[in-house]
């Protein structure tokens, strides 16, 4: 290849090939109105129902052309009929991915939910995510993803123990009760919002629940959700090992879950992150490997955040396709660390823009997404349309 600015002829047709039909599942709530406990702030056109919200997803999909599928959050996006949501989506070009349930905004959830003491909360709780499997095959959607805020906050409040062998027992029930051709997805969070134990901290956790549950449960790694210097990149190689990673929620974090966008905070992490993926072969359609992004857009634009936020992720991945792998085994086998290192970095440091401009041409795309997309007046319309109504947001 080339040594600053490599083109699609510098690829080999595996590598191109995999680029090509990469894609990304965009967040519904990533749409709607967000922002921190101290102000949730207003942006004129955001959407006011899950139809409005898949409108924009195609909007991003169509200038960057790898976003085909939406994630819904139940019931943040409860409609009346979801197989007419279903249709609107695939009138849009796009189909409804992963199932999010919410057992974290019921009063009821308090002190836990798939883990209370209370019975009569735990069923309740089982019972929501049999409904979001209900909606699956509604909707088509294939996995269903369980992130959990169940923790305490002080020594004593409740047995760890026994909250984990209710939270097995919750879990194979629900587990039992997807079709064969569904999967369950386990997220972790080390923290919040309980703050002195969480219930699924940690990869280990999950992927413990996971195993015990069968070979269609996995791992959701969230890259905002590790402690601060976390090297998340060898969970996803051990994950990868083991067969058990399942989906990704990407974006980006300073302090805690700050749910930036993908590769904003720390661009050499992603790229570190898709070079195992790449390495492992797990970029293939086929993989089983879902990458999804998790984000909100507090302060800029919705749209343009999540256009942003694919093409970083595109961006990280042509370097990931880059790594001269025969040249790095060869500087590994030497024990040659600098040599090794230098390889890695030098496909950090290309520039890929011109390549994935390159390549979104060949695919009847503009070059630059983002500028097509601000051109096309599309924001303008929806700010002038979506008038009156209650915009979309965190809850609704």
């Amino acid at each position: 290849m080339s040594a600053t600015t490599p083109s699609l002829s510098d690829l080999t047709a595996e590598a191109r090939g995999l680029l090509e039909s990469q894609t990304i599942e965009l967040p519904s709530w990533a749409f709607g109105n967000s922002g921190t406990r101290f102000r949730v702030f207003t942006t004129a056109g955001v959407p006011r129902d899950p139809y409005e919200k898949i409108d924009d997803v195609a909007q991003v999909n169509k200038y960057t052309g790898v976003t085909p599928r939406v994630s819904l959050h139940i019931p943040w996006d409860k409609v009346d009929n979801y197989e007419a949501l279903r249709a609107h989506a695939e009138d849009q070009g796009v189909t409804i991915g992963t199932i999010n349930s919410n057992v974290f905004q019921d009063e009821d959830y308090k002190l836990g939910s798939l883990t209370n003491s209370d019975e009569r909360i735990r069923r309740k709780a089982i019972d929501h995510h049999l409904e979001c499997i209900d909606i699956m095959r509604a909707t088509g959607s294939p996995a269903l993803k369980i992130w959990l805020a169940d923790g305490t906050n002080y020594p004593g409040q409740d047995s760890i123990r026994a909250r984990q062998d209710r939270l097995a027992e919750s879990l194979a029930e629900i587990y039992a009760a997807l079709d064969d051709d569904q999967q369950l997805v386990l997220e972790y969070k080390f923290f919040e919002p309980a703050f002195y134990h969480t219930d699924v901290p940690d990869w280990g956790t999950s992927l413990v629940h996971c195993l015990a549950l069968g070979d269609r449960a996995k791992v959701v790694l969230d890259t905002g959700h590790h402690a601060p210097g976390t090297n998340i990149e060898f969970i996803v190689a051990q994950l990868l090992r083991l067969g058990r990673l399942g989906a990704f929620d990407f974006n980006s974090r300073f302090y805690a879950d700050d749910d930036l966008i993908v590769g904003a905070a720390d661009p050499y992490q992603l790229f570190r992150i898709m070079n195992e993926i790449v390495a492992a072969g797990a970029l293939a359609p086929d993989s089983g490997v879902n990458f999804m992004l998790d984000q909100c857009h507090n302060l800029e634009e919705k749209i343009p955040g999540e256009i942003r936020s694919a093409t970083n992720v595109q961006e990280a991945t042509a370097k990931a396709l880059l790594v001269d792998r025969e040249a790095l085994a060869q500087a590994q086998r030497a024990g040659d660390v600098l040599a090794a290192n230098d390889v890695f970095v030098d496909a950090y440091n290309t520039d890929v823009r011109p390549l994935l401009a390159e390549l979104r041409e060949s695919q009847g795309l503009a070059p630059d997404p983002m500028r097509a997309f601000l051109d096309s007046g599309y924001l303008d319309q929806i700010r002038s349309e979506r008038v009156g109504g209650t915009a979309a947001g965190w809850g609704a």
